[in-house]
This record gives C-alpha cells, sequence and structure tokens, in this order.
C-alpha cells in the first residue's frame, strides 16, 4: 500500500468518540495514546507501513505509548470525546485541542 492509500485508509477510520465508547478497547489492551505533538494521521500511515524506527523514536519520547489507567480515569470522569483512528486491531487516541466534554 502506497503512503497516499494508507493516508486515506486512516482517513476513512477517524473521528471524534467519547471514551465510554472505548472502554473495551482499553480492557483488551488495544488503545494506544498519541501525544497532540504528533498528527494522529501520520502515526496512523507509519503503523501501516511498518515503520518501527519512527515508533521506536516516538516510543523512547513517550509521544506514543499504550493508554494508562490514569488517562482512563480521567478521560472517564469527565466524559472526554477523543480523536480516535482505527489501524486494526489497534485503536490510536489523541485529546482533542478543546478537550471537550459531551
Amino acid at each position: 500500500m502506497d503512503i497516499a492509500a494508507a493516508k486515506n485508509e486512516v482517513l476513512s477510520q477517524t473521528a471524534q468518540i467519547e471514551w465510554s465508547e472505548l472502554e473495551r478497547h482499553f480492557a483488551a489492551g488495544h488503545l494506544i495514546f498519541i501525544s497532540d505533538a504528533l498528527d494522529l494521521i501520520e502515526v496512523g500511515v507509519n503503523l501501516i507501513k511498518d515503520n518501527k524506527k519512527q515508533f521506536q523514536e516516538w516510543t523512547s519520547q513517550q509521544l506514543v505509548h499504550p493508554v494508562t489507567d490514569t488517562q482512563a480515569i480521567k478521560w472517564y470522569d469527565q466524559k472526554t470525546i477523543l480523536w480516535a483512528a482505527v489501524v486494526a486491531p489497534w485503536v490510536l487516541v489523541q485529546e482533542r485541542a478543546d478537550k471537550g466534554a459531551v
């Protein structure tokens, strides 16, 4: 899959979603936090392209990591809406710039 096709694939699987709809993915260990310093779509494309070198860099800088219990509790309490992109079996999540609630 070329970069443009990968980008279109990620874009087609991206939406804003309330935390409560993501809890089952968290429980399954499939939820990955993406820092707002990164572009969610770019991270998804790199995941599709299996760019291990880039992911090692991001994870070493804590820009990409599994969602923590602390994050999950905060998002639950605040009824947070997140940007989410599905790159099966993973769901990438990123806090919205306005950090809004429902």
